[in-house]
Parts: C-alpha cells; structure tokens; sequence
C-alpha cells in the first residue's frame, strides 16, 4: 500500500501545514515524556549513542517526527519564497499586494 504522498507529486498548503502540526505535536509528546529537547534527542539518536532497549518504537516514532518536520518546513519555506518572488515580480508595482491562494509545491 502506498503512503499518503507516494501517490502525488505535489504537496498543498494546507497539506504541509497539516502535517507540521501533526509532527510539532508528536515532538511535545515525546519531550514532555523525555525531558529533553527534540533538536538535543536527535542529535543523540543520529549519533547512534541512545540505549533503544525497551524504548526502540518511541525513539523511532520521535525520529520519524522530526525529519517529518524538517522536511515540511523545508517545503514551507521554497513555496513562501516562491511566494515572494510572484508578488515582486512587478517592478512598477511599490507595494507589494497579498492575496489568499492555496499554493502547492511539487515533490520529487
């Protein structure tokens, strides 16, 4: 069975933003559950220095959330600058008009 994005080759906004919070919110259950820091638990995690013992599924759950995260907030910022780059495209235009849009991002 194919995952969620295996299927598109783009991502919404509204997507993306989804997913953050999805991610953000998996990252504060851990750390309230750890007491320390998803950034701190990662950098340990990618260094191959944590005791997975009975806490295995946990580690890779929290793992999974912060590359999760990276990666839409990676997204999030191309389509803003992306973003950017249409409103300002208008030389003779000073100011620069925003407008709602539901933009999407493609994937690779």
């Amino acid at each position: 069975m194919k995952g969620k994005y295996e299927m598109l080759d783009t991502l919404s906004l509204t997507d993306i933003l989804d997913d953050l919070r999805v991610a953000e919110e998996g990252l504060h259950k851990f750390e309230r559950r750890y007491w320390i820091s998803s950034d701190d638990f990662f950098a340990l995690y990618s260094k191959g220095v944590l005791d997975n013992g009975e806490n295995a599924a946990d580690l890779a759950e929290w793992a999974g959330h912060y590359k999760l995260k990276q990666k839409r907030e990676s997204a999030l910022a191309q389509i803003s600058k992306q973003r950017l780059e249409q409103l300002q495209r208008d030389p003779n235009q000073p100011l620069v008009r925003l407008f709602p849009a539901e933009p999407s991002l493609r994937v690779a």
